[in-house]
């Protein structure tokens, strides 16, 4: 049986998430995407990536070291932490630095395992910096 009240009623719950879905946040905004000298749209990424051979023993330091050699030698802005390397750029060519540095590994004949999570904002750039600030600023007003 079907309640009628918002709160028991799957459907009335289902069209309150819709609604919820739809409404405009900052993250849902759309931007107005730049293009590049040929008309191509600039699609600005910000790619979270681990790349590591598998089958080498525990100490992964000297491989990883490669891959981010290789990332960095693309002149795009990163950075490396314990877990993963930051890139930042337009999404072609981050996912050219890591296909490269993949590569780099892979044709050393490794079994190569690749985690990789995009953040894809057009109109934005800079969000490396940006984000960690955002978090400092917040935290030094608390």
């Amino acid at each position: 049986m079907w309640l009628s009240d918002e709160q028991t009623c799957p459907v009335a719950r289902l069209r309150q998430r819709r609604r919820h879905m739809n409404s405009p946040d900052r993250n849902a905004v759309r931007q107005e995407v730049p293009v590049d000298e040929h008309g191509k749209p600039i699609i600005n990424t910000v790619a979270a990536v681990a790349i590591a051979p598998s089958g080498v023993g525990a100490e992964l330091s000297e491989y990883v070291a490669e891959a981010v050699e290789v990332i960095r030698e693309s002149g795009l802005p990163n950075e490396t932490n314990a877990m993963f390397t930051n890139i930042e750029g337009n999404l072609d060519d981050v996912l050219k630095a890591v296909r490269d540095a993949t590569v780099k590994l892979a044709e050393q004949g490794y079994r190569t395992g690749v985690t990789l999570k995009l953040d894809i904002r057009p109109g934005f750039s800079g969000q490396i910096s940006e984000k960690q600030q955002l978090v400092d600023e917040i935290l030094t007003k608390r």
